[in-house]
């Protein structure tokens, strides 16, 4: 009864006392003394922060924001470099070459402000490093028309076999590789299964540059040889050896021209141009004029037309600057008129050039010009011609496969020279083989001697001949 009397008491003195706390305390006091009350009690307000000034908000702000990209596309490239840098004579005398002709390396770099922003945005996009942007400038000095005695072409200056290994089309109206958005995907594909192939960029340029096969061959002699296998340690031709240090080059100059004494001109770290999706045969003359542009600035985007019609399949783009896009778009829809004004014509077995130039309404001299008709080029049965469009007829646009290609004389001529080395190389080591498994044998043949024996019974001498080894 008292310790029911004390509880109470207990309990009294408690409710006194929460009448006399502050209301926060008073519903803190509750919570404890009955649960049943926390439930339906409001919960107390959360302390306000003080406020932050707009001024050290702002600067927070900034701190932690990434930086905003270069306004330079080339420091865009130099933040992007990942290859190991290589100091030796070779690369010093290509930057020597490079510093000596200002000139030239002002024209390389306008050529190359067209292309470079997309071609940097796809090795970046890929994580490869941006030297990679730089090799059009050692390959083709940027120039989309390069052509070499092999027959690379493009800024990339791939030969036709591995063009069509990588998906570049090449027939009589369009040639891939001369395409700047697609041979630049090809080649970085390429370049991308080198380096997986080889596991180092520099041995990745090289096959690159002289073919994986022979890179391949170059590291299996070393092996057998229990030597090392990097690029430098390599036995490789001279322009291969040269690759990659004249790429280091380039790297030089970009990082800083000044000490070159050259002057670098600035390319904006923006897109350049655009494609438009081709639905219709056009006349290139005819699409420079719908997207109000200089004939020759789009060419320059446009190199892989190799006829002065664009035949569209479905699958062609037209390149154009970003600001003419919309432009062209909207003088082709208001154009009715004939789009086309060239067609294809195949010579006919006892065909006489000047009969089909009088049919198209042109001089004799003009179809030669029209199609590269000199030297010793000739007119022959089944050559495509490019003639004109007669009236209002439909042009003949059908699909022709690419011109033959044949090798220069010089060419030819130095690659029978070495393929004849090789041969007599081949003959005198098999002659060296065969004299020395021949003199082997020699050796080891037994030795004929005479002995000389009494004969049992008689004074004559038998000479007894026997093998001696």
């Amino acid at each position: 009864m008292a310790l029911r009397t004390s509880i109470l008491l207990a309990i009294a003195a408690l409710v006194s006392a929460c009448a006399q706390l502050p209301a926060g305390e008073q519903t803190r006091s509750t919570e404890v003394a009955d649960s049943a009350v926390v439930d339906q009690a409001p919960l107390p307000a959360p302390p306000q922060q003080a406020a932050v000034p707009a001024a050290t908000e702002t600067a927070l702000q900034t701190t932690l924001a990434p930086p905003p990209p270069p306004a330079d596309l080339w420091q865009r490239i130099r933040n992007g470099y990942g290859m190991k840098d290589i100091d030796n004579p070779q690369v010093h005398e290509s930057a020597q070459w490079y510093a000596s002709r200002p000139d030239y390396v002002a024209r390389m770099v306008d050529r190359s402000s067209r292309y470079l922003y997309y071609i940097v945005e796809e090795v970046e996009r890929r994580k490869m490093p941006t030297e990679i942007a730089l090799l059009p400038m050692i390959e083709s000095a940027y120039n989309p028309r390069a052509y070499s005695s092999s027959h690379a072409s493009g800024i990339w200056q791939f030969i036709p076999s591995t063009g069509r290994l990588y998906g570049l089309r090449q027939n009589w109206w369009y040639d891939g590789r001369r395409d700047i958005v697609a041979a630049t995907n090809a080649a970085l594909d390429y370049l991308q299964k080198l380096y997986a192939q080889f596991g180092s960029w520099d041995l990745a340029l090289a096959s690159y540059n002289w073919g994986e096969g022979a890179v391949a061959r170059a590291i299996a002699k070393n092996q057998a040889r229990s030597l090392p296998t990097d690029y430098q340690s390599l036995n490789m031709p001279a322009e291969t050896r040269a690759y990659v240090p004249k790429l280091q080059a380039v790297k030089n100059i970009i990082s800083d021209p000044a000490r070159f004494g050259l002057q670098i001109a600035q390319v904006a770290n923006e897109p350049y141009f655009t494609t438009v999706a081709t639905q219709r045969h056009i006349d290139v003359k005819l699409a420079a004029e719908f997207a109000e542009m200089p004939l020759d600035e789009f060419k320059s985007l446009n190199p892989a037309h190799n006829k002065p019609v664009i035949k569209a399949d479905g699958s062609d783009n037209i390149v154009l600057p970003r600001d003419k896009a919309q432009i062209f778009l909207a003088n082709l829809e208001n154009y009715d008129a004939r789009l086309v004004s060239w067609q294809a014509y195949t010579i006919k077995a006892g065909e006489k050039p000047r009969k089909i130039a009088a049919r198209y309404g042109i001089s004799l001299a003009n179809l030669k010009e029209i199609n590269g008709i000199h030297g010793r080029k000739k007119f022959r049965t089944g050559l495509a011609l490019l003639v004109p469009v007669k009236g209002n007829a439909e042009p003949n646009l059908p699909d022709l496969p690419a011109a033959r290609v044949t090798l220069p004389r010089a060419l030819k001529a130095a690659r029978h020279a070495k393929r004849r080395a090789a041969l007599r190389k081949a003959s005198h080591q098999r002659r060296q083989i065969v004299h020395k498994k021949t003199s082997t044998a020699k050796r080891s043949a037994g030795k004929r001697v005479k002995v000389t024996l009494p004969a049992a019974g008689a004074k004559k001498k038998v000479v007894v001949a026997e093998n001696q080894k």
